[in-house]
């Protein structure tokens, strides 16, 4: 080879080399890969995170509107999650619980007439009173040999008779007496005071007063306290003045009528007693004058005719 075809041939080896290293560059920039199409990709990452969050909700709704306890899941021996049925849960209706009602206070029976209970004087006020008296008894007053009297509790009374005392010299300020009876163990009569609220005397009766020879009306032998102040104000009376008066009665009795201070009135029948009470707007010297009939209207009693009686006023 020539020297001139050897420089050819280092040209056209220097020209190969340049072209080659031409084309790769161009096939470098050809095969590079393009920039990453961030916002696309966002975008597209955005909307599937919403997709997914939806379909994520629309789920929870579906299994809040099912009912509570209405299925399970239960891990049994076929290797799996299988969903168990279970009875639904049935809330028992509350129901108010009854009360249990409360026993109804002891109190002593009513009397036969609501005449009988006067100047506004309640059930209540007059039982109120008995038990107080009652109470007052047990704690205060003993018989002759030293041992308190048993009266009972107030249960076992009626309350026959309610009225205003008015107080004299003897025993100042006004009250209210209350007039009770009982007929077993033993025929027994209170007549108890009550002032300012507190019990303030007490007067039984055990046992009949009757008395041979007696009529089939008998006066009560203190109740002379129900209709006459003291005798230390004889002739000079508070007046007006409420006044009482009661005592025994046979089943042949059928009306009983009293006069005091020129006025008559009749009295009420409750249980084989008799009950009466008027107002007296005028001195007195003369005990109330106490007749007795039978259904025939015969008199069968009067006061004036019974020597047992005390007719005139101490």
């Amino acid at each position: 080879m020539n020297e001139e075809q050897k420089q050819q041939g280092t040209g056209t080896s220097g020209d190969f080399e340049e072209q080659l290293r031409e084309l790769l560059a161009e096939d470098a920039n050809t095969i590079r890969p393009a920039p990453v199409p961030y916002p696309a990709i966002r975008r597209r990452g955005t909307v599937e995170r919403r997709r997914r969050v939806a379909a994520t909700g629309a789920a929870l709704v579906t299994l809040a509107a099912m009912p509570v306890g209405a299925y399970a899941l239960a891990d049994g021996d076929t290797g799996g999650n299988a969903v168990a049925s279970t009875p639904p849960v049935r809330a028992t209706p509350r129901t108010s619980a009854t009360p249990t009602p409360s026993a109804s206070p002891a109190r002593p029976a009513r009397p036969a007439t609501e005449d009988q209970l006067l100047d506004g004087i309640t059930f209540g006020q007059a039982a109120d009173g008995l038990k107080k008296c009652l109470a007052y008894d047990q704690s205060h007053t003993r018989g002759p040999s030293g041992f308190r009297t048993d009266l009972g509790a107030a249960e076992e009374y009626r309350i026959i008779l309610a009225m205003n005392s008015a107080g004299d010299s003897n025993a100042p300020g006004d009250g209210m007496y209350v007039v009770a009876v009982k007929e077993q163990p033993k025929q027994t009569r209170l007549i108890c005071k009550v002032k300012d609220g507190e019990a303030n005397g007490l007067n039984a009766g055990v046992g009949s007063d009757d008395v041979p020879g007696a009529g089939p009306v008998m006066a009560d032998i203190n109740g002379g306290k129900l209709y006459q102040q003291s005798v230390l104000d004889r002739g000079n009376w508070k007046l007006p003045f409420r006044w009482g008066a009661i005592g025994t009665v046979e089943p042949s009795v059928a009306r009983v009528t009293v006069s005091y201070g020129g006025a008559t009135s009749q009295a009420a029948l409750d249980h084989g007693w008799f009950v009466v009470s008027g107002v007296l707007n005028q001195q007195v010297t003369v005990a109330p004058r106490i007749k007795g009939y039978d259904a025939d209207s015969k008199l069968v009693y009067d006061s004036d005719e019974d020597k047992t009686y005390e007719k005139r006023l101490p």
